[in-house]
């Protein structure tokens, strides 16, 4: 029941939150603070029990819950929890804590409907990451949208609506699709089978001609390279970090873009393993276009919101050219980048908000020498600015050495281009602090140091980006085993499963 819990603390929080903005505003955002400490404090008990839990369950997945939704048509509601989606939920609700944290006093109106829509867009992305039923994975997939429409467009900026707009269509259209493959891949097996299903583990390993597959996995891969996003399906992005409030910056780039990742492993490798590895030489390509094209625009931007975002473009082409490159190393490091990057990037929009409200705009031409007012915010950007160039000791230097050194065994040429991302990742990193915190300054105007609550957001976030640098391990032995499942399945297509380490293969197998 525990995973159950997950989702209705969130799903009745939220409820709550907006009941309660008619006695006092404050006490939506305890309820929201409270809802997220929970299931927090849940999570990390099931992290720190999962090797008991594992002998328990006798399998590589850790928590099952599943009752009937709509046996007729083969729906029902299914949970399941392994190390992967364990990691992931712990990232969710820490950032979500961190999210109440900076609307704390950001947002003056609508409170209560304000965390409504935040704890139930929380609640969509947990469902996602949960969920093994492919029905119920497409109506989570669609409750993270309506929340995140209306956070962008209510208490976002200036263009809020033509971004939320924006939002909507790109997801919902690849969205569609994605339900399309759903179906065609439920009657594909029903008519193979004679049991109509929607069950994940039933689905797996479902046989069609190469072309049936084909056209079913781009259904996915649509959905899931719109979210993440991927060159050039891309442009919705910097729009809606641009007009977001920080709160649903925060989110969208911490966690609704680490769904598109989460589908590629989760659903389009094991469902769809031949038509993957025809399609990977070409998604790497995709993923290193990422990663040159959002730094080169990164650079280029004065808006300093967009300028974050086109970083996400960047970093997240690592998530591409990792995912496609059908070795251990490189998912390892899909993993890790999912995990640092909504640390380091979310902390970045963090800083960005903290600069918003002490001087009311974006442009970064308007700031400078922030550094000798804030020194406190200045060590913190440094640190995070660091992160997302990869610097060595930092958890982003990690995941993208991994998802390299992987790569490198699938294409020499692509991993040595998207290599000199990290380099342009310096460029802009080093001139977002020149820019912002050195040379001269810009405005007279007296600018307070973090208060106690701003540093309570951002000191967190540099313990986990540290020790994600340093002590990796951890997390990795976590994903071992979600990981081997995803190798597994895609060394399937070359049948090599005899060389994997022993036992491995008979495993992913036996899960599957």
């Amino acid at each position: 029941m525990i995973l159950l819990w997950f989702i209705i603390i969130l799903f009745v929080g939220g409820i709550l939150a907006w009941i309660a903005e008619y006695w006092n505003a404050s006490i939506s955002r305890w309820i929201s603070m409270l809802a997220l400490i929970i299931n927090f404090c849940l999570a990390s008990y099931l992290l720190a029990a999962q090797n008991e839990i594992a002998i328990l369950s006798e399998s590589s997945w850790l928590l099952y819950y599943r009752i009937p939704w709509i046996p007729s048509f083969g729906i029902s509601f299914y949970l399941a929890l392994d190390g992967l989606s364990l990691v992931m939920l712990i990232l969710t609700f820490f950032l979500g804590i961190l999210a109440v944290l900076t609307s704390w006093k950001e947002l003056q109106y609508k409170i209560g409907f304000f965390h409504f829509n935040l704890l139930w867009v929380l609640a969509g992305i947990t469902g996602v990451f949960l969920t093994m039923d492919l029905f119920l994975f497409y109506f989570f997939w669609e409750v993270m949208l309506i929340p995140m429409y209306l956070l962008i467009g209510i208490w976002g900026h200036e263009n809020r609506r033509y971004a939320a707009f924006k939002f909507f269509i790109f997801t919902q259209a690849s969205g569609l699709l994605m339900f399309v493959a759903i179906l065609g891949l439920y009657f594909v097996h029903g008519n193979l089978t004679g049991e109509y299903t929607f069950d994940y583990f039933k689905l797996l390993g479902t046989t069609f001609s190469p072309e049936v597959g084909r056209w079913l996995m781009l259904g996915f891969l649509a959905a899931f390279i719109v979210k993440l996003p991927v060159v050039p399906f891309h442009s919705w992005l910097p729009d809606a970090h641009a007009e977001a409030p920080t709160a649903g910056s925060v989110i969208l780039a911490g966690l609704l873009l680490k769904t598109g990742a989460y589908g590629l492993l989760r659903f389009v490798v094991p469902l769809f393993p031949d038509a993957a590895h025809e399609i990977a030489p070409w998604a790497m390509l995709l993923g290193v276009i990422g990663i040159l094209y959002g730094a080169l625009l990164a650079f280029s931007q004065t808006d300093l919101k967009r300028l974050v975002a086109y970083t996400s473009v960047s970093h997240m082409g690592f998530v591409m050219l990792g995912v496609f490159a059908f070795n251990e190393l490189a998912v390892q490091g899909v993993v890790m980048q999912m995990i640092t990057h909504g640390i380091s990037t979310g902390a970045l929009f963090i800083i960005a908000g903290f600069i918003y409200e002490r001087i009311h705009t974006r442009d970064i031409d308007q700031m400078g020498g922030f550094w000798k007012q804030m020194p406190f915010m200045g060590t913190i950007a440094l640190i995070f600015a660091m992160a997302s160039l990869g610097l060595p000791g930092l958890g982003n230097f990690v995941a993208e050495f991994l998802t390299l050194v992987g790569a490198w065994k699938a294409s020499h040429t692509l991993t040595i281009f998207a290599t000199l991302g990290l380099v342009a990742a310096t460029v802009y990193s080093l001139r977002f602090l020149q820019s912002v915190f050195n040379g001269a300054e810009m405005t007279h105007v007296t600018l307070p140091d973090l208060s106690l609550r701003e540093k309570l957001m951002v000191v967190p976030m540099v313990i986990f980006i540290v020790w994600l640098g340093l002590f990796p391990q951890p997390v990795l032995n976590t994903v071992k085993r979600s990981v081997e499942r995803v190798i597994s399945a895609q060394t399937k297509v070359d049948d090599i499963r005899e060389d994997l380490r022993p036992g491995i293969a008979q495993k992913g197998g036996e899960d599957e």
